[in-house]
């Protein structure tokens, strides 16, 4: 069997591993999937009368609660890659003749899969509650591709957060900063109602062009420049994530 080939079917088991783990912690679950759809339902339903959008409140907030969705799922995984550290569980996988590679990407992938769930979950509740999206196919495709290459990015900084953390404790922490960008960013509110200094915080934070990439390809209007820079946020996250992955890997296991 090719090292290729050898490297693809462990990954495949890590991936089976954690999705076991997922699926085994019912917080996990909560905080991934039900947390999201809860917090829809309070800022739809609850604060949304307070706010002053042009257009009907679920379709402004879906997009920012999609990002939220992607951020809420992470403590978990940054907990389980730096838990699989600390027990010496990499340790025990070290002996066997297991991919390096794949003890990682197993923890990438499932966390990718759990967001792109997630995210589903939520564009049904929303439809549920009067979501009316312009979208066309291809822009559909597009709203999927951005999900999807956000929540790769973001699971290879989790990841990374995880190896660098020095207690399981400190890993969930690490993900705090990643779940309180999306209240900072246009998700719930227009950046121009902020105050001055939020309101520059909040434009050139990685969050905002990328709610205000899915907020124009759900609208059926794509902004180009919000696309980009989205795209570029995302692809710079998951190549400082990879690489800070891997060298606290090599440092560490």
């Amino acid at each position: 069997m090719s090292t290729a080939s050898t490297a693809l079917a462990d990954s495949a088991i890590m991936l089976r591993r954690n999705i076991k783990h997922t699926l085994r912690n019912p917080i996990t679950v909560f905080n991934a999937i039900l947390f999201p759809i809860v917090m829809m339902l309070l800022f739809v339903k609850v604060l949304g009368g307070g706010f002053d959008v042009d257009v009907p409140y679920i379709d402004y907030a879906t997009p920012g609660l999609l990002v939220m969705t992607i951020s809420y799922g992470l403590g978990a995984t940054s907990t389980a890659v730096n838990d699989d550290m600390t027990k010496g569980i990499i340790n025990r996988f070290k002996t066997m003749d297991v991919s390096r590679g794949a003890m990682l990407t197993g923890h990438v992938v499932v966390t990718t899969v759990r967001c792109l769930v997630a995210c589903a979950a939520i564009i049904g509740v929303a439809f549920a509650m009067g979501f009316d999206p312009g979208a066309s196919a291809v822009e559909w495709l597009g709203v999927a591709g951005v999900i999807a290459l956000v929540s790769f990015a973001a699971a290879w900084l989790t990841v990374a957060l995880g190896l660098a953390a020095k207690s399981p404790e400190a890993a969930g922490m690490a993900t705090v900063p990643l779940i309180m960008l999306p209240f900072l960013s246009s998700a719930f509110v227009p950046s121009d109602t902020m105050g001055t200094g939020v309101r520059q915080f909040v434009e050139y934070q990685p969050f905002t062009p990328i709610i205000e990439s899915l907020r124009g390809l759900l609208a059926g209007n794509p902004s180009s420049g919000d696309t980009f820079a989205a795209l570029a946020w995302s692809v710079g996250i998951a190549v400082l994530g990879y690489a800070w992955a891997v060298s606290s890997f090599k440092k560490r296991a």
